[in-house]
């Protein structure tokens, strides 16, 4: 089973999310539904990443590793390197 990698932008907040599933498409429609928690006030999420993986473990390392940046430019410059 392949694992995603993914970042999420909401343009009402100006902010991205990062997060990793092994379903995405699920995933986003969750994150899209208004609930408690970083994502949930709004519902205008969209997909603007996705990294595929092998493994769980692979898939968080990386989720970890991007998460760690805390900079919006690094995540900007990865995007537009794709």
């Amino acid at each position: 089973m392949p694992f995603f990698v993914y970042i999420l932008h909401s343009p009402t907040k100006d902010k991205f999310y990062i997060g990793f599933t092994s379903d995405l498409e699920e995933r986003i429609i969750r994150h899209n539904q208004k609930s408690k928690g970083f994502t949930g006030n709004t519902n205008d999420w969209k997909i603007v990443h996705s990294e595929t993986y092998n493994t769980k473990s692979e898939a968080l390392a990386r989720e970890k590793q991007i998460k760690s940046w805390k900079s919006k430019i690094k995540i900007q410059e990865l995007l537009n390197n794709n």
